[in-house]
């Protein structure tokens, strides 16, 4: 819902009028709180940060890209969205472990998508359901991949997001380097009715005005594991709630620890441990 063809579509239907909204959130020009509208530069280094550059031409979309999170070194997990559309055209890559969004860290042809078979785009007028997709790499990385979390932390848990997506509410103005936004595990009462469920993760700034957007979509969630160290719990999918600004907020993640079996299963063996 934060990716480029939702994004586009609401674009060109407003440059008419010299105004680039994103009240609503949709497929493909990604993400969350985009280069995080608002967010702050990176503040350390994150191996396992993706970056899947697209474009929607027909749109007039040419430079655009979703997140991805390093999930094993030949396997990336992101939104849904991110790589199924109409409008949507993949250059057939993945930069992986820069933070500079088109240059740096390392680069691999995609060799194969496999999209969740219950994948439903909510196309801007509410949630999209199972938005999760895997992306194998030509050959492995050497960064070293996130672990994938057992369970996400209840209500209030201290988590992190990630992306290159739109830093303004208003236009497509992607960041170049890697944002992060300070955000916390929301309760479902704190997204609309319905969109938060045992798949879907409400997610809160802990700052106001910071929220992902477009560009976001398909980046991690992240939550501090043991030892310290960061571990994932959900894929940026879109708005919490319906026709709200992104940096009003909330935001709303896949539960990536709710698809461990489907992520295993897919892959042929399970995901980084901890």
């Amino acid at each position: 819902m934060f990716a480029l063809q939702s994004a586009r579509r609401r674009a060109v239907r407003t440059t008419t009028v010299g105004v680039l909204a994103f009240a609503t959130c949709a497929t493909l020009l990604t993400g969350s709180a985009g280069a995080i509208v608002n967010g702050t530069d990176s503040t350390e280094r994150y191996p396992f940060m993706a970056v899947i550059p697209e474009a929607a031409p027909r749109l007039g979309v040419y430079d655009a890209s979703c997140g991805a999170s390093l999930i094993d070194r030949q396997w990336v997990l992101t939104a849904a969205h991110c790589v199924r559309g109409d409008d949507l055209v993949l250059d057939g890559t993945v930069r992986i472990g820069g933070d500079r969004r088109t240059s740096g860290g390392s680069v691999r042809t995609i060799d194969r998508i496999v999209v969740h078979p219950g994948y439903v785009n909510g196309d801007g007028k509410g949630f999209n359901k199972d938005d999760v997709a895997l992306v194998r790499l030509d050959r492995p990385v050497p960064g070293k991949p996130v672990p994938l979390a057992q369970r996400p932390g209840g209500p209030g848990t201290p988590t992190r997001i990630l992306g290159f997506g739109t830093t303004v509410d208003t236009g497509l103005r992607f960041a170049d380097r890697l944002q992060e936004l300070e955000t916390r595990r929301g309760a479902g009462s704190e997204c609309a009715p319905g969109y938060a469920d045992r798949t879907r993760l409400c997610t809160i700034s802990r700052v106001p005005a910071v929220m992902a957007c477009f560009g976001d979509s398909g980046g991690p969630q992240l939550q501090h594991g043991r030892h310290g160290r960061w571990e994932l719990i959900g894929v940026t999918s879109g708005p919490g709630a319906p026709g709200v600004a992104c940096s009003a907020g909330p935001g709303l993640y896949t539960d990536a620890t709710a698809y461990a079996g489907w992520i295993r299963d897919t892959m042929g063996h399970p995901p980084a441990s901890r």
